[in-house]
């Protein structure tokens, strides 16, 4: 028995990029920033670690439509490492596929401009990630 259990608080540091795969799933992939103000860098300043997230199927829908950069988002979900090749290189890509979200205050852009409804704070849709997720291609 095993855990993969990633548990982060962040912001978001690019708006999310939609994709679809040739089997009409839909993905969604940004960074999330965590910074630990206890731990410093070489130059004095906090330490930031990037993150890459991965969302899908019904997820997507709230990351289209309420994620944006600057927002703060805590996320649950699976650590995932997918190798992949470019030039004939090998490289290998570590991203956090949601699991369940919550969006928090702080940052982000309204698309609205105004109150167009409530703003869910809480995603937990039970996520499965598609067989042909390595065959994402970014």
């Amino acid at each position: 028995m095993g855990v993969n259990k990633a548990i982060l608080l962040g912001n978001v540091g690019r708006d999310p990029e939609i994709k679809s795969l040739p089997s009409g799933m839909r993905l969604a992939t940004f960074s999330l920033a965590t910074t630990d103000r206890r731990s410093k860098d070489e130059n004095g300043n906090p330490r930031t670690e990037w993150h890459n997230i991965v969302a899908w199927d019904r997820m997507v829908d709230i990351v289209e439509n309420y994620v944006t950069k600057g927002k703060q988002l805590y996320i649950e979900g699976q650590i995932r490492t997918r190798k992949y090749e470019v030039d004939g290189q090998t490289k290998y890509r570590t991203e956090v596929h949601i699991r369940e979200m919550e969006l928090l205050g702080g940052g982000g852009r309204s698309s609205s401009g105004g109150g167009d409804g409530p703003t869910p704070t809480h995603g937990d849709v039970g996520q499965s990630f598609p067989d042909d997720a390595d065959d994402v291609p970014f």
